[in-house]
This record gives structure tokens, C-alpha cells and sequence, in this order.
């Protein structure tokens, strides 16, 4: 016999045959003729050269080789739907986790997951703050919310929003060390971002300042320690808009210029595609999408009008 297997379709119809005693009640479980139920099994039975039914008047009986072929064909079609269900059904329906960049989840998530709670009373939610893209297949986690272009391989990814870049500082530092314009910025403490979307000389040459005056005084690896930095009046940091703006409404930090890039990289939900299909991940991508669209509208009836640069 030869290692490789015959053709799966084959092996089902066989199984379905064996367990069902007919290859009519077989075929029309398969929507399928009887004789194409006959002819798969014959071309199966050709490829093993083995018989694998007796023929009889009315019903079709295992042979020894059926029997043993069944025994086993059985074993892996119940485990192949046990997997299919295991990835397609809701494994834990009353719990969601969530994966979300610890920046976002401080500031902006976590101080509106009170009303999705109001609103999903019966939905307990799990927030693990990560920086890096889990791996479905180890952790158990229904969602991540994660920043960057949306290509993540093998996982769907829906846009939530865009961003917008602009520089900040605290009142304080505004009042101590007046900032006349951004071309003076090597007058200043500047706080720079080690992480690659968030750039001080890209933004200057595209928002069209001298992109030669930014020379990061302070460097920290994470936007929410970024924030932190210009909220301890330690110089002007180069933030999102969607992580600064409850600061700046509420006088804690005070936008400079004009001026707002919108980078490429973007805000993603990012799970394998059957998990969209969970009733609970439809509520809170439902329930994220009109927070961010509130939010995206209530910030701009609320600020200054100003010139939008879209990076390339």
C-alpha cells in the first residue's frame, strides 16, 4: 500500500457510507447521485486495492480491510470536526480578553470601558496591555487593538481610526521656556519616541519646518511613556491626537502650532477570522467603532481648525 493518502473526498464518502450501512442514505446526506457515491468509492477501493464493501441486495457490509479502514477513518473525521467546532464556536461566550497597546489602553480605552460594561452588564472583559501581536494559536485571546498598517499575516484586520501627529507640552514648561516657533526647537527639551511611527524629523519636514532642529533630548520607548514625559513638564513631545486630547481639554497639556500629520499607520482589531463571527466581538467592534467615531467628532467641533498633512 502506499504511504500517501488518497484523496480526502474519498475517505469521507467511505465513512459516511460504512457508518451509514447504505451508499444511498450516503449520497443523500452529500446531496450527491448514488452512483457518484458509488463511483468514489470504487476509485477508493481501486487506489487501495482492496475491497472495501460487500455488495448485497439491499445494503453494502464491511469487509475485514472496511472494518479496520473504518475504525480508523472514524477517529479522524470526529477529531477533524472537533477541531472545526473548537475554532469556530465561542469557547468561553461570557468573557472577553483583550489585547490592547498599553498606551491606547491608558489612555483612551480603559476610561470608556465603564460604558460597554453598562451596556454588556453579563460580558466580563479581560485587558492584557502588550505592545507585541499575540499568537491565537498559544494565548487565549478573542481581540487585539493594535497600531500599524493592518497587514498581519494570516489574521483579519478591521480599521478602527486614523491618528493625527502633533507636538505638546504642559502649560508650565509653555510658560517657563515660550516656544515662538518650531524652527527653534533646538532651544528646547525635546522628547522623541524610539519607536519608528513616531519620528520628529519626518513630522517637521512634512507639517514644513526645518527638520534639522529636533535633536531628541529624551528618548523613551512607548507612546504613553511619551505623554508622561510632557506631563511632568520635562520638555515638548511629538504625541497622537487620539492619546493627547483629553489631556489638552482638560489644561494639562497645550497644543503647539497648526499643524497635524496623519501618519500611515492606523488603529486595527486584529483576530483570526472565524472570531468575528462571536456574538461578543461583534458587540464590542460595534460598540468601538461609534466610541471612536464620537470621539473623532467631538475633538474636532472642540479644537482650532488646522491643516491636515497626510504622510505617503
Amino acid at each position: 500500500m502506499k504511504d500517501r493518502l488518497p484523496p480526502l473526498q474519498g475517505l469521507y464518502y467511505f465513512y459516511l457510507a460504512a457508518e451509514m450501512g447504505s451508499f444511498k442514505a450516503a449520497a443523500a446526506k452529500l446531496y450527491v447521485t448514488a452512483a457518484a457515491m458509488s463511483q468514489q468509492i470504487r476509485q477508493l477501493e481501486d487506489r487501495l486495492d482492496v475491497r472495501l464493501f460487500e455488495r448485497q441486495h439491499r445494503k453494502v457490509v464491511l469487509t475485514a480491510e472496511g472494518i479496520t479502514l473504518y475504525h480508523y477513518a472514524k477517529q479522524a473525521f470526529l477529531s477533524l470536526q472537533d477541531g472545526v467546532r473548537q475554532i469556530s464556536q465561542d469557547p468561553d461566550p461570557s468573557r472577553l480578553s483583550l489585547s490592547v497597546l498599553p498606551s491606547f489602553a491608558q489612555h483612551w480605552l480603559v476610561p470608556r470601558l465603564g460604558d460597554f460594561s453598562q451596556q454588556f452588564p453579563d460580558l466580563s472583559v479581560m485587558l492584557m496591555p502588550k505592545n507585541a501581536l499575540i499568537d491565537f494559536s498559544q494565548d487565549k485571546v478573542d481581540l487585539c487593538v493594535r497600531y500599524g498598517l493592518g497587514d498581519y499575516q494570516g489574521l483579519r484586520s478591521v480599521k478602527l481610526m486614523d491618528d493625527h501627529l502633533y507636538p505638546v507640552c504642559h502649560p508650565l514648561y509653555l510658560q517657563q521656556h515660550p516656544v515662538e516657533s518650531l524652527n527653534d526647537l533646538r532651544k528646547h527639551t525635546v522628547i522623541d519616541d524610539a519607536r519608528p511611527d513616531m519620528n520628529w524629523q519626518y513630522w517637521l519636514e512634512l507639517a514644513g519646518f526645518d527638520s534639522s532642529v529636533a535633536k531628541a533630548n529624551l528618548l523613551y520607548q512607548g507612546a504613553h511613556v511619551v505623554i508622561e514625559g510632557a506631563l511632568a513638564v520635562q520638555g515638548i513631545a511629538l504625541v497622537r491626537h487620539s492619546l493627547a486630547w483629553k489631556y489638552i481639554q482638560q489644561g494639562m497639556l497645550v497644543k503647539l502650532g497648526d499643524v497635524e500629520v496623519r501618519p500611515r499607520y492606523g488603529y486595527y482589531l486584529v483576530a483570526p477570522e472565524p472570531y468575528f463571527k462571536r456574538d461578543k466581538i461583534q458587540q464590542f467592534s460595534t460598540w468601538i467603532h461609534q466610541q471612536a467615531e464620537q470621539f473623532w467628532q467631538q475633538s474636532q467641533e472642540q479644537q482650532d481648525s488646522s491643516r491636515i498633512v497626510v504622510a505617503e
